[in-house]
């Protein structure tokens, strides 16, 4: 192996730091949940199978070369080729997070909820760091049938639910895919909060100046006004 380099420390680091925050705020409980972080050389640094994401270890991360190959650590997530499917269909992805949180995991088995807007319009921050959420049907943790669900999505979405299971978020660094996930918890449970009251969400309007304003890019089929 290769010399380590000074961004591949810092990004060890960083992977642990807020890894421990999300399981120590109960986002992700147990050993469930995984990060992992793209290299400049392609390769890939993720977190290992059943490693809780509060007790990382630096150097026992996985390690993998732009072929997929581990390198060095620990043997991998089994949810890699998950992973490997938004790096695939997102260009400016840098970095994945999935979790089991809970208020994510409760919206994705409600059988109102749109599979290309898996959430309405519910508040500025929920669009500007998520965009559009796509909700995709089960499949079992570990099918290689989820990655090809989420490349059929074509690159629209940065944000996916998997049914009965949790959402994973891409973003361009890893600090982005966090705060990302951590909103879509939070309006996940806003949505259960309120379903059923008829609250107001953001009008068309209000969406196309957030969208104006802050360069966002949404799906055609995004969040819409229900």
């Amino acid at each position: 192996m290769s010399e380590i380099t000074v961004q591949e420390t810092r990004l060890r680091d960083d992977i642990c730091r807020l890894g421990r925050s999300l399981f120590e705020r109960g986002l992700t409980p147990g050993s469930s949940g995984n990060i992992s972080v793209r290299l400049d050389d392609g390769g890939t640094l993720v977190t290992p199978t059943n490693a809780s994401l509060g007790f990382l270890d630096p150097a026992r991360l996985s390690r993998l070369d732009a072929h997929g190959r581990l390198v060095c650590g620990d043997a991998p997530t089994k949810e890699v080729p998950l992973h490997d499917a938004l790096y695939q269909t997102r260009g400016t992805a840098a970095a994945v997070v999935h979790l089991h949180s809970t208020h994510s995991v409760a919206l994705s088995m409600l059988p109102e909820i749109d599979l290309r807007a898996a959430l309405p319009p519910m508040t500025a921050y929920y669009l500007m760091k998520c965009g559009a959420t796509a909700l995709v049907p089960y499949y079992r943790p570990g099918d290689p049938a989820v990655a090809d669900a989420i490349k059929g999505l074509a690159g629209n979405y940065s944000s996916v639910l998997l049914a009965n299971h949790g959402p994973v978020v891409a973003g361009d660094t890893l600090e982005a895919a966090v705060f990302a996930i951590e909103e879509l918890e939070e309006t996940a449970k806003l949505y259960l909060l309120l379903r059923g009251l008829n609250p107001r969400y953001l009008s068309a309007e209000q969406v196309a100046d957030l969208t104006k304003v802050f360069g966002l890019s949404l799906p055609e089929d995004g969040p819409s006004h229900r």
